[in-house]
């Protein structure tokens, strides 16, 4: 063989080669911007899964048939994102539902998907002439000041609605707000209330009160409800300091807008009682339920999910996770808030201590309402991966662990 033949067939071999170890179209991308920007623990990776997700997604639930559904508040849809080949690339952007007015929770249960808009509970199901849609409550307060609303199903089969305050500081005109609210599954009262037969009737579907903005929930496997809350602003860069993670008791009152919970971490048998608020008078602290773990003020803690059903080492199974939306409310360039995931390390059921899991959306010295992307919901997946939802820029990312 000549040198022309040996070289057509060293071409021909490594081509051959070349398409012989070249990646599978059904396998992700080796980087994208999201993992060119985001910093986690070793071994962990992250990918973008949709992109280009136009009207906010917030919230994320998995349907029954393992795939993601999520709201996109700011354009009134809520949509499904299938990846039926398992890429780790939504194949496309199916909306399930549109026209509705803010839609931001969202939970199957017993083969119903539920939503919670800004007025209105509704819930969906797929049937053979499509999706058959029923409404389950229509007085939620309205949509003033804190206007997303966020809803779980609860070990005891109730459904839990959160809804924020109608202003920023100030006692609430609807006894609803700034609480978190407990229905049948079809809207109707349970008889079980801690206020079921107060004389104001607005009050019987309340399950706990005074948390300004809870924008997400969860149960511990001990059955205990956590909620994060965004407190109050302009009273500094430095207070009150946020109460990530609040206990909430059934029945109880949590402070808000007259008390916060002072210091930082874990307040453990509530060591730190709540304290006034220097714009308010006349109100006991010491009746307020002072949050469980706090982390410097206006840090705005959004959706929340516990790893114990994820591909996770085991260590990262057992500890809840919590997205940090980064607040608007500090001033010092110094003491700007990061948008990033936190890790919450549990021991003997108690969140004793918090590290960052996830983050690189931001720039140095740059506020979150400025930077590539801010994290809002999480949630994990049927595949073990976390998802994360970015209603700033317009995705959702997929967290997996793939080794060291």
């Amino acid at each position: 063989m000549d040198n022309l033949g040996r070289v057509g067939l060293l071409v021909a071999l490594a081509v051959a080669g070349a398409i012989w170890f070249a990646p599978q179209p059904s396998q992700p991308p080796t980087t994208d911007e999201a993992s060119r920007r985001i910093r986690l623990p070793p071994g962990f990776a992250i990918r973008t899964f949709a992109e280009r997700l136009e009207g906010a997604p917030r919230m994320m639930s998995v349907g029954p048939d393992g795939q993601l559904y999520v709201t996109l508040m700011y354009g009134g849809q809520l949509a499904r994102l299938p990846d039926h080949n398992r890429d780790g690339r939504a194949d496309r952007v199916e909306v399930v539902a549109d026209g509705l007015e803010l839609p931001h929770g969202l939970e199957w249960h017993r083969g119903w998907l539920y939503v919670a808009a800004s007025t209105t509970i509704i819930r969906l199901r797929p049937g053979d002439g499509g999706w058959e849609r029923e409404t389950v409550l229509t007085d939620i307060p309205g949509p003033s000041g804190h206007f997303t609303r966020t809803l779980h199903f609860g070990p005891d089969g109730r459904l839990y609605v959160s809804v924020g305050s109608e202003t920023n500081f100030g006692p609430e005109r609807d006894p609803r707000r700034a609480a978190i609210l407990r229905f049948n599954p079809d809207g109707s009262l349970p008889e079980d209330n801690p206020f079921a037969s107060d004389p104001d009737p607005r009050r019987r579907v309340i399950w706990a009160e005074g948390l300004k903005n809870s924008v997400d929930f969860t149960w511990t496997p001990r059955g205990e409800l956590w909620a994060t809350h965004n407190g109050t602003d302009h009273l500094g860069d430095d207070l009150p300091p946020e109460e990530v993670i609040v206990a909430v008791q059934p029945g109880g009152f949590h402070g808000w807008p007259y008390c916060y919970t002072p210091g930082l971490g874990l307040n453990l048998k509530a060591e730190r009682s709540e304290v006034p608020d220097p714009r308010t008078q006349g109100f006991d602290c010491r009746k307020a339920v002072p949050a469980l773990f706090t982390a410097p003020a206006h840090s705005a803690p959004l959706g929340m999910t516990w790893a114990r059903n994820s591909h996770f080492p085991p260590a990262y199974r057992d500890s809840l996770y919590i997205a940090y939306h980064g607040s608007l409310g500090v001033q010092d360039p110094a003491k700007y808030r990061d948008c990033k995931i936190e890790r919450f390390v549990i021991q003997n059921g108690l969140p004793v201590r918090s590290e960052t899991f996830a983050t690189g959306w931001r720039l140095p010295g740059q506020m979150c309402r400025e930077a590539w992307g801010r994290p809002v919901g999480l949630v994990i997946g049927a595949d073990g991966a976390m998802y994360v939802s970015d209603a700033q820029g317009g995705r959702v990312y997929r967290i997996w662990y793939r080794g060291r």
